[in-house]
């Protein structure tokens, strides 16, 4: 009995995998066109990018719009201190952030949350969502919650724009800081896997932290779902013994 024959778009995919790993495209080249790769393997363009869309899942190559196709870069530094603005993070490492949100809603903080922002369960928080990227690739998903009576104006300030800080200074809180931050890994479900552009199953690092005002009072609590392979978590030690 034969063996099943390995469809020609894994093979190609397989190919290029290969040739990145070792070092004939470093992390950030850009690989050739689809034309450019059909002419070479002999198959038409349809072919090369189903096994382009399979190496970006397996978080190989990033497509950005109009520009190609990229090796992804090593893993991306992310700071975990006193003050975690993901902005910043993502300057100091010498890439490009951006964020997409999903969702902005008011909703009751279930009996978690209430506990960490030192509410009732029930009582109002409000919720955003969204994605946050570097030089246009996914590296995490974000869920944070805020007590709504303290900033009931906080999601209209935040419609047609991105940033939290931004709009949580317009609220009237100018600087907090991180009180605590739990870390596990997890894998990633279908929701997760395909907002980080991941395969289902591929590990995650999850966050949970705590972050508060001046006089020590809870205004944020947010879970964070990093995209494992594309994110190194680092504290320094001077913020750990603070």
């Amino acid at each position: 009995m034969t063996s099943p024959r390995t469809p020609i778009w894994q093979s190609i995919a397989q190919a290029l995998q290969s040739e990145i790993a070792k070092g004939h495209y470093a992390a950030g080249d850009k690989l050739p066109t689809e034309a450019e790769l059909a002419m070479r393997f002999g198959v038409n363009r349809h072919t090369v990018r189903h096994a382009l869309a399979d190496l970006a899942v397996a978080g190989v190559v990033h497509a950005r719009r109009g520009a190609g196709v990229f090796v992804t870069i090593r893993p991306t530094d992310y700071a975990i201190g006193n003050r975690v603005r993901f902005h910043q993070n993502i300057l100091d490492s010498g890439r490009s952030p951006s964020r997409q949100i999903t969702r902005l809603e008011c909703l009751p903080a279930n009996a978690k949350e209430a506990a960490a922002l030192r509410l009732l369960p029930n009582d109002p928080i409000q919720v955003i969502e969204g994605i946050s990227l570097a030089d246009g690739q996914p590296l995490a998903v974000f869920r944070s919650c805020f007590p709504a009576a303290r900033f009931p104006q906080l999601l209209a300030h935040m419609q047609g724009q991105n940033s939290v800080s931004a709009a949580l200074a317009a609220c009237g809180l100018a600087d907090y800081t991180r009180a605590e931050t739990r870390i596990t890994a997890k894998l990633a479900d279908t929701l997760l896997a395909l907002a980080l552009r991941l395969r289902e199953g591929s590990a995650l690092i999850r966050t949970e932290a705590v972050n508060v005002d001046l006089a020590g009072q809870p205004v944020e609590f947010g879970t964070t779902w990093f995209a494992g392979e594309r994110v190194a978590l680092t504290v320094q030690n001077q913020e750990m013994h603070s």
